[in-house]
Order: structure tokens, then C-alpha cells, then sequence
């Protein structure tokens, strides 16, 4: 478990929402506090960030969340304003990637508005090449406006890095998935159904690797599953609301953290503006809605756990800032502790 201090973070967001694209920040490791360093608009709407790492250093990878959609890397080994541009953007072959992730020698995106997943392979230097593989999605789900096709929201390798997991709010539903590093083909190897009409967004998994949890964005709730690895198997096992009674919304659940001691899980909540505050049981396989916080802004669209798990960021997207909270260890409650100002803003990650 990782429990050094992040020396720097990058705040991704929508340069077509008046965003200034990959915004770079030092952080003060005592405070946590961020101090913007620099800014690059390379490229156009970079809403959700990776980090990888070459033979020859650090890359930030980045999605353009556009039409035509592309993967750009960045050059993040000195500690300079703002990244380097490495290349140019390598097209995904899908609309709308929202989320990508770095497994071996490949960049995966989940290409929202098509619903597809894109492989693309990654050389020497961190440069991405055009994708070579795709793995469409089909289905719908009872929702009449945003469930009309599949939506890939997700995609990311589950802790033993033997599987991908690749969530879909469109279908209700997340793959189980394997990748070939040689060739980069992707394949469905098992496809759990939700409860129709949830739209599951985002997962993640207790520390533990035999649970993980998923975000629904269309109702306010947290699935809890059950992961066998061995088999990659996902099976869900309950849902648990993650708003207070008599909210009347909407809202809309957008991303979560698990503590790295598995005690907590933290939900960030659009519509509700809000942090929810989950306690886990011992195992991970319950969760239970503790209380809500104001999240510090507007539009919670993405909620990072610090490297020392000891803080949490919220990238509000609609009221434009990064703000971040001291948790106390006892209770799980964030405190808000600041904010930065970051127009547009759609995720945190640190390096």
C-alpha cells in the first residue's frame, strides 16, 4: 500500500465547457492543498487521465472525449509547468471515449457514445498507435432517453490484472473481459446483468479483491458484488442507496473510493451535491449509508482517494474548482480542507 505523499496532480476537463484542459498542480504534502503549476490545451476535451510508465519515464495518458475520439500522452518525468505533448493523438476508432486505463502495453478507453472498447498499443516512448482491436457492445435497457443503445462508461483490469472489466450503463450490465497482449484483441469472456434501468457508471474493488462495488448513475445506489478471480466471476449480490431519505433529486452518483482499509467507501453524488459516507462490513460484502456532506461545489463528476488515503478531491465539474477534504480516521467523515479554482473540471489523478 502505497502512503507517500503525491508530489503532483493533473486535473483533467472540458475545454468545450470554457475548461483549460490538463491543468497541472504541486502538492503541499503536510496540507494536501494544490497550487496550479501550468495548463496545456493540446488537446481537446482530456476529461478523465491515467498514468503510465516506460522504460524511459512517466506518461499521463489522456482521452479526447469528442466524435471522433483519441488517446494523447504526455510526458510527465521532469517536474516541469505543464506536460509535454508526446506525438500526436491516436484515434480509438469509437464516439465519446470517457474513461481509459493503462494495462501493460496497451491504453483501453470506453467509448461512451458508440459503446464499444478500444485497444491501443503503446510504443517505446508512451505514444500511443491507432487502435487496433474494438469490442462493441449490444443491448439496451428500459430507460427511455439514455438507455437506447449501450453506453460504455468504464474500463479497467480488475486487482490481479489477469481480467478487464468493462462497465456499460446503456445495458445494465459489466463485462468480464480478456486481452491479448499480443495481439491486442479484447474478448468477452462473461457479462454480468444488473438490475435493469440502474445505468452502472463506474467500479472499484475492496482492498480485500473479493468484492467490488459499482457506481449507478441513473438511480442513486451502490451495487455490491462478489469477484472471484479465479474464475472471473462477478456476481452482484445487493444494492444500497447512497443519498438520504427524502431527497426528492434528482441525483445522479458519478464516482466512489474505498479506504484503504476497507472500513469506508465514499460516493460522490451530482443533482444531491454531495459526498456519501459508506461504512463496509469486515468482509466488504455490505455496505451501509452513514451520512452525506456537502461535496464543495457543483456537480461532483469524479471523487480520487489521495495516495495516503487519508484525503479526498472532488473535481466539480459545474461550479468549476477541485476541492479537497481531511477524513477523519474514526468516523470516514470528510472535512473540507480547500479548494482550487479548475473551469470545467472532470477528474484528479496524481503522480
Amino acid at each position: 500500500m502505497c502512503d507517500r505523499s503525491a508530489e503532483r496532480a493533473f486535473i483533467g476537463s472540458f475545454t468545450s465547457a470554457g475548461g483549460r484542459g490538463i491543468i497541472s498542480a504541486a502538492v503541499d504534502g503536510s496540507t494536501g492543498a494544490l497550487k496550479e503549476t501550468g495548463a496545456t490545451d493540446a488537446v481537446a476535451d482530456p476529461s478523465y487521465l491515467a498514468i503510465g510508465a516506460t522504460d524511459r519515464g512517466r506518461v499521463l495518458y489522456a482521452v479526447s472525449e469528442t466524435t471522433e475520439g483519441a488517446v494523447a500522452a504526455f510526458d510527465i518525468t521532469e517536474d516541469t509547468a505543464a506536460p509535454r505533448l508526446i506525438g500526436v493523438p491516436a484515434p480509438v476508432r469509437g464516439a465519446g471515449p470517457t474513461h481509459l486505463a493503462v494495462v501493460g502495453g496497451h491504453v483501453l478507453t470506453a467509448n461512451y457514445t458508440c459503446g464499444s472498447v478500444s485497444v491501443l498499443p503503446v510504443g517505446p516512448d508512451g505514444e500511443p498507435s491507432a487502435a487496433v482491436g474494438v469490442l462493441r457492445h449490444e443491448g439496451r435497457g428500459p430507460h427511455p432517453q439514455r438507455q437506447r443503445g449501450p453506453h460504455a462508461h468504464q474500463v479497467l483490469p480488475d486487482p490481479t490484472g489477469q481480467w478487464i472489466l468493462d462497465v456499460d450503463l446503456g445495458t445494465d450490465s459489466v463485462g468480464v473481459c480478456e486481452l491479448d497482449p499480443a495481439t491486442g484483441d479484447m474478448s468477452l469472456h462473461r457479462e454480468t446483468a444488473l438490475r435493469p434501468g440502474t445505468g452502472p457508471r463506474h467500479l472499484t474493488f475492496h482492498p480485500s479483491g473479493r468484492h467490488a462495488y459499482v457506481i449507478n448513475e441513473l438511480e442513486p445506489t451502490l451495487t455490491v458484488c462478489r469477484w472471484d478471480a479465479s474464475e472471473g466471476v462477478l456476481e452482484a449480490l445487493g444494492e444500497t442507496t447512497v443519498l438520504p431519505g427524502g431527497f426528492a433529486g434528482p441525483g445522479y452518483a458519478s464516482e466512489a473510493a474505498v479506504a484503504h482499509d476497507g472500513r469506508f467507501l465514499w460516493v460522490a453524488n451530482r443533482g444531491h451535491d454531495s459526498i456519501a459516507v459508506l461504512g463496509l462490513d469486515a468482509s466488504g460484502a455490505r455496505a451501509e449509508l452513514i451520512t452525506t456532506v456537502p461535496c464543495g461545489g457543483h456537480w461532483p463528476r469524479d471523487l480520487t482517494l489521495d495516495p495516503t488515503g487519508t484525503r479526498l478531491y472532488a473535481a466539480n465539474e459545474r461550479s468549476g474548482d477541485v476541492t479537497w477534504f481531511d477524513i477523519d480516521a474514526r468516523s470516514g467523515v470528510p472535512r473540507r480542507a480547500g479548494s482550487i479554482a479548475a473551469p470545467a473540471a472532470s477528474c484528479v489523478v496524481f503522480a
